[in-house]
């Protein structure tokens, strides 16, 4: 974090600065999990740098355990959110996740990807309509660029 000296975020994370010294070093094998959380913590780390974090952590030592992923199954937008969705008239406004599951849209939006909402037993998600869809090569002027740009966001997503 900035503005922290490794001596007070080792406090804060409850390890010693020379083990916090050796671990900012790039010596993570045999870390724990404890530890790392502790750290992530101090830190301040959100969702995806926890993730990167335990992900070096378990490449330097197979024994760490993976990250806790958010479950998003649950997530809800905020009523202030749609608000501000619902403002935009002028065209489709959406609010999608990292694995382009439309999770709060407006009016408009709703309209425009009617067929992302018309796929039975699965919420909207704009890639697997891309992909498993015939519609959409209909839907799409140029099927072949926006598969390309999804696959794009999807990789940039993942990493």
């Amino acid at each position: 974090m900035e503005g922290l000296r490794r001596s007070e975020v080792a406090t804060l994370a409850g390890v010693s600065v020379e083990y916090y010294t050796r671990l900012e070093r790039g010596a993570i094998s045999g870390a724990s999990p404890g530890v790392l959380d502790s750290i992530a913590k101090a830190l301040r780390l959100d969702d995806a740098e926890r993730a990167h974090l335990f992900d070096l952590a378990h490449a330097a030592s197979p024994v760490a355990r993976p990250p806790r992923r958010r479950n998003t199954k649950c997530w809800k937008p905020h009523q202030s959110l749609q608000w501000a969705l619902d403002a935009v008239t002028a065209g489709p406004a959406f609010v999608r996740n990292g694995r382009m599951d439309l999770l709060a849209v407006n009016t408009l939006a709703r309209a425009f990807y009617k067929d992302v909402y018309d796929m039975p037993g699965q919420p909207p998600n704009i890639a697997r309509f891309t992909f498993l869809d015939e519609r959409a090569f209909e839907f799409y002027p140029d099927w072949n660029a926006f598969a390309e740009v999804t696959v794009s966001i999807l990789r940039t997503e993942a990493g």
